[in-house]
């Protein structure tokens, strides 16, 4: 284990009540499950998994779009080629993609780290 995950699970301790937390008693754990949906991403068919908040989100994205969530997909795909050769992880990159889109609705910036 390393020292920053050790530092982490220490620190947890020391904050016993935190405020704000999305993990309520109704949270719902279905969100949380991954799901593997066939996809195409222009034109070629594959396999995407991602977690049941981020296919809500996805589907929030393609509805505002007036198009599919295919469609949304190979949009990132395509671009994410054009501009930078691609990415090793797609899953992640539409994680990131879907939080930025909430993010921008909030009128909030995720600079990085």
């Amino acid at each position: 284990m390393s020292q920053d995950a050790i530092r982490e699970i220490r620190d947890g301790h020391r904050c016993p009540k935190v405020q704000n937390v999305p993990f309520v008693e109704s949270f719902n754990m279905d969100l949380a499950q991954p799901q593997s949906r066939s996809v195409r991403l222009n034109g070629l068919a594959t396999c995407l998994r991602l977690e049941g908040v981020y296919w809500n989100i996805l589907s929030e994205i393609a509805s505002y779009n007036s198009c599919s969530v295919n469609a949304v997909l190979s949009y990132v795909d395509r671009e994410v080629h054009l501009r930078y050769g691609g990415v090793k992880n797609f899953s992640g990159l539409i994680r990131v993609v879907c939080v930025t889109h909430l993010l921008q609705a909030e009128g909030l910036q995720l600079s990085p780290a």
